[in-house]
């Protein structure tokens, strides 16, 4: 076994070794970043000695890493693979003997970093003996060593977790593929999936979140205790705020009381899926089997309607399940247990990207082989991990709040420096999201019917459409293309039935579901001005640019960087989280866009879609009683005659 007290790539939690070269740099400079990176920064405006003598140390390590990392791999193999479970061990099993061989050189690699210590602590060229002029006294060093002790601790869990979540995402995958050719409907019983799912998933949130996993199961356990106990009138009423409620009390723990400001993966992740989940399903059982609403169902309700409380197996089955427990996506209770008991390939209600209702049938189960979807979408992943490992510490987006930057840097090239920094992060959540829905895939969970040349489609639950997300024309584009199961969340569960002010109220919702940092809230408020702004634009506006293709185009081209501006904008407290970096942000452009918004808002008004539709609606039945009059009208004469 790997031993406790090695180095966060090295615990024998999980397999942490990465064979990236780019990622054993990462790793490595997690270890020495916090606290000897700022003196090298530091030591940067002398040029001097200990810098060069840092930079070969650091080199040394990443050498010494690569090489034992290297060897640790070459002498494991598959072995002799005996059954369907060893098929999916040994790259387990490899990482394991890896890390035995390198542990074997952790001395001469501690040695390396003391060495690099030394170096930074020699005397500058000023004189003084400690780093830079910086470290004037014996409380400036001290203070050091505490910043430096506790900056380091936090990047280690956070570096730890994330690689524990990759690898456990990397075995669900493994998992999935053997579930749908071992385990197929055909071959086994709902209740042997059901079991087997269930256990996978919480043995992958034990191995990758420790006894933090619980949690999982008392949000589950006394969100299925208030089901059963409660009034089926309210009972979707309790059971969402005792959900969402702790939820929000795990997120308080987490922020303030252990790790403020470390935006990681965290316990609390799979936790909102698992809110997402529970809510939906209560919301759903009320309108299965509550008599009053069975004639104000839409329907997409009709469809998601659950007309019997789902047993203690079955629930948390589709809690955490190993498939969605780490990253999701979300999905329909129903769906999960067409995918589960076989009969997914039948009529199943679906909704077009604008939300309108429609129905296929379907046919032929696809082949059993892997989905080609699923190689394109692991394709997708790895495109978009190296994209975000090569960018993203090029471009931070705290930098955009940097004086030295603001001051020197013309306003458009800020404005293009806060795009390029937005388009680097996001590929970290096409790799999540698009990892994820390639598990279910390979499991067999996803499917959606056939296109018109007969090829399968594999997007039931998929979370994002990419090349939709980086050329929407509009903010409501954007936000309908960027986690799509989280919006229809917030849609049927908030959004269609909020009696007053829906769009505010889903704002607040999806802030809450996030998290407890203030920049979520910085960021919802600023999102509702500007779904407003855009919504007057495009009702006021728009129609202005149809009558020719030319003009059309113009006005996509406006459009698409109108949005990309406005996004990037509205998200920056998402990333920087505080209140003051992104007060102090907004503040340096003037808070242009707020003020850009509440003018056209009360310049060009334009009415909700509640009202809209309810015009509709009493047109339409002002045009059926026309129609019934002027029918009446022509029988009597009919008659008279």
């Amino acid at each position: 076994m790997l031993n406790q007290n090695a180095p966060f790539f090295f615990s024998c939690r999980a397999p942490r070794l990465l064979f990236d070269p780019w990622t054993n740099w990462m790793m490595v400079t997690s270890l020495v970043r916090p606290a000897e990176m700022l003196h090298m920064r530091r030591c940067r405006r002398t040029q001097g000695p200990a810098l060069r003598c840092a930079a070969g140390c650091l080199a040394s390590l990443c050498s010494q890493l690569t090489a034992k990392v290297k060897q640790g791999w070459s002498t494991c193999g598959p072995g002799a693979i005996c059954g369907p479970w060893d098929e999916f061990v040994w790259p387990l099993t490899a990482v394991e003997n890896g890390g035995n061989l390198a542990l074997g050189h952790l001395e001469s690699i501690v040695s390396s970093c003391s060495n690099m210590s030394a170096c930074l602590r020699e005397p500058s060229p000023t004189g003084s003996g400690r780093v830079g002029s910086d470290l004037s006294s014996h409380d400036d060093a001290a203070a050091w060593a505490q910043s430096h002790s506790e900056t380091q601790s936090l990047i280690t869990n956070s570096q730890s977790v994330n690689v524990n979540f990759v690898a456990c995402q990397l075995f669900a995958l493994f998992m999935a593929v053997w579930f749908r050719i071992y385990l197929h409907p055909s071959k086994t019983s709902p209740f042997i999936r059901h079991v087997v799912a269930t256990l996978l998933g919480l043995y992958l949130a034990l191995f990758c979140f420790g006894w933090y996993s619980v949690h999982f199961l008392v949000q589950s356990g006394l969100s299925y205790g208030v089901m059963i106990f409660a009034s089926l009138e309210h009972m979707h009423k309790y059971c969402f705020m005792v959900t969402l409620g702790y939820l929000i009390l795990c997120q308080i723990t987490r922020v303030y009381v252990f790790d403020y400001g470390m935006y990681s993966a965290d316990f609390t992740g799979p936790m909102m899926v698992i809110t997402q989940k529970i809510t939906s399903m209560a919301f759903e059982i009320h309108d299965g089997l509550s008599k009053c609403r069975e004639g104000q169902l839409t329907p997409s309700q009709k469809y998601l309607a659950i007309s019997r409380m789902p047993s203690l197996l079955e629930y948390l089955s589709y809690n955490c399940n190993f498939m969605g427990i780490l990253a999701g996506p979300t999905c329909s209770y129903n769906d999960y247990m067409a995918f589960i008991e076989g009969t997914s390939y039948q009529r199943r209600h679906q909704e077009n990207a604008n939300g309108k209702e429609n129905g296929k049938a379907k046919q032929a189960e696809p082949s059993p082989k892997v989905p080609r979807a699923v190689v394109s979408k692991l394709c997708t992943c790895a495109i978009s991990l190296t994209t975000y490992l090569s960018l993203y510490r090029l471009l931070p987006v705290d930098y955009s709040i940097d004086e030295h930057f603001v001051n020197t840097t013309p306003f458009y090239l800020q404005v293009v420096y806060l795009y390029l920094a937005m388009l680097a992060l996001r590929p970290k959540y096409y790799f999540v999201w698009t990892l994820a829905d390639a598990i279910n895939n390979a499991a067999g969970f996803g499917f959606n019917g056939y296109d018109a040349d007969g090829s399968p489609r594999w997007d039931l639950i998929s979370n994002l459409r990419i090349l939709d997300i980086e050329f929407a024309t509009s903010f409501k584009l954007f936000l309908d293309n960027w986690n799509i199961q989280t919006a229809q969340w917030l849609k049927r569960v908030c959004y269609e039935r909020c009696p007053v002010n829906p769009t505010a109220a889903t704002f607040l919702l999806s802030a809450m579901w996030h998290g407890v940092y203030p920049g979520y809230y910085l960021t919802f408020v600023t999102g509702i001005g500007m779904t407003m702004a855009a919504r007057a634009v495009r009702h006021n506006i728009r129609p202005h640019f149809l009558v020719s293709d030319s003009h059309k185009r113009v006005y996509d081209v406006i459009t698409w960087a109108s949005t990309q501006v406005a996004i990037s904008y509205t998200v920056v407290p998402f990333v920087l989280l505080a209140v003051g970096p992104s007060l102090k942000f907004y503040s340096l452009w003037y808070f242009s866009l707020h003020l850009l918004c509440l003018l056209v808002v009360l310049v060009l008004p334009v009415k909700s879609r509640r009202r809209q539709a309810r015009a509709k609606e009493d047109a339409a039945q002002d045009e059926q009683r026309d129609h019934s009059s002027t029918d009446n009208n022509c029988n009597r004469k009919d008659k008279s005659t």
